[in-house]
């Protein structure tokens, strides 16, 4: 009768373990504690059963939760070596390699040397991003996060984030179109690393030569963010996860980036009691985010 019991602990649900304790002492009784096929009780053996059931069952359920919680731990720790191991190497090796060609060769032309600064400020830019990302990560789990609210301009919020990207990209690859919008009531800081994070991975998962649009759009009760960018066939079952902490598809390990950035938008949508989701639509790929007015002012 134990049986049961210590399996279903092993899960680490105490629900779960409390309602098959109980069954199992039931059972217990009508089957083998005297007098038998009765559920009547009358000596201390079906007390003393019960709480040796439930003693069990409570230490094998803390130690699978204390288990789950370890394993948990073991999967974030090498998630996070891998983006440092990776993805931080990589900016590092190009800001390196650029610097020792400006260094050691003395007859570069300005053409080539500013095309190596520009890679050295691209490269500089990523990682500013990833450790963002990371600490927001970390700020962001923790719960304890209190949102400093005031009245925000998302154009200005827009200018700020494309300041994180280089001139070519805005350029070449962006097409922003921003209503005539109200002040918004929120965090200034987070909802500007919102658009970063929309940005940068439109920018990394967007085909060559495509376009990105950008839109914001000022409704009755929310405002309106959507960003497109043409990719690679996805299946609709993928997007279901794709806001999921250290998610990537598994087809693009060619494609630097930690699996995060999405994650941060989600949270930093829900922190603003709003909604996003993402959509698979003409080729490619819709984020779209609705942050509800919660507050308005009269500008004059």
């Amino acid at each position: 009768m134990i049986i049961p019991v210590v399996i279903i602990a092993i899960y680490g649900n105490i629900k779960a373990t409390i309602f098959i304790t109980l069954l199992s002492v039931v059972f217990l009784n009508f089957l083998y504690i005297p007098p038998v096929y009765s559920f009547s009780v009358h000596n201390e053996l079906y007390i003393w059963s019960f709480l040796i059931f439930g003693i069990v069952g409570w230490i094998i359920t803390i130690q699978a939760k204390n288990l789950n919680t370890q394993t948990k731990q073991n999967e974030l720790r090498e998630s996070l070596l891998h983006i440092i191991s990776h993805d931080l190497r990589t900016p590092l090796s190009t800001i390196h390699g650029s610097i020792n060609l400006i260094l050691s060769n003395n007859n570069l032309d300005e053409k080539n040397k500013n095309n190596l600064l520009e890679d050295i400020n691209y490269a500089s830019l990523r990682m500013k991003r990833l450790i963002t990302n990371l600490l927001d990560s970390t700020r962001l789990s923790s719960g304890n996060l209190d949102l400093k609210l005031e009245w925000c301009d998302f154009e200005d919020i827009v200018g700020v984030a494309l300041n994180e990207f280089s001139q070519t990209q805005n350029d070449e690859k962006l097409d922003i179109k921003i209503d005539e919008l109200a002040l918004f009531w929120g965090d200034n800081t987070l909802l500007t690393q919102l658009i970063i994070n929309l940005l940068d991975n439109a920018f990394k998962y967007s085909k060559p030569n495509t376009k990105i649009y950008l839109e914001i759009d000022n409704l009755n009760n929310y405002t309106k963010i959507k960003i497109f960018n043409e990719t690679e066939y996805i299946d609709k079952q993928k997007l279901k996860n794709i806001f999921d902490k250290f998610y990537r598809f598994e087809d693009t390990n060619d494609i630097s980036g930690s699996g995060i950035g999405l994650a941060i938008c989600k949270s930093i949508v829900k922190l603003h009691h709003g909604e996003i989701k993402a959509i698979a639509q003409n080729d490619g790929i819709t984020i779209e985010i609705e942050l509800p007015i919660i507050k308005r002012i009269d500008i004059k």
